[in-house]
């Protein structure tokens, strides 16, 4: 018998690996964006409760940005923020 292709086996070998790299794929996709929606929605019920309540004495302008920028930089470490999203919350934190 004469072939030209890889067979019957082989492209169903293929088709799992495709099916199985995008499901894998759409899981961490799917993953990182609930990870992300999570954060978005404790910072905002964070700013909700802070709203509530009565402003506790400011501290020192510098303890306030580098631990901002502390706190963003673990969130894009974690794979939260994307370095676009880092890079434009950072400039909002150094510009004010």
């Amino acid at each position: 018998m004469n072939r030209r292709g890889p067979g019957l086996l082989g492209t169903v070998a293929r088709t799992a690996v495709v099916a199985g790299t995008a499901s894998a794929v759409g899981g961490r996709v799917r993953q990182h964006q609930q990870e992300k929606f999570a954060g978005q929605q404790a910072e905002q019920a964070a700013q909700a409760q802070a709203a509530q309540q009565p402003a506790p004495p400011a501290a020192p302008p510098a303890d306030d940005t580098i631990s901002r920028l502390e706190r963003l930089a673990g969130l894009k470490s974690q794979g939260i923020l994307t370095d676009e999203e880092f890079a434009a919350e950072k400039a909002k934190i150094l510009s004010g």
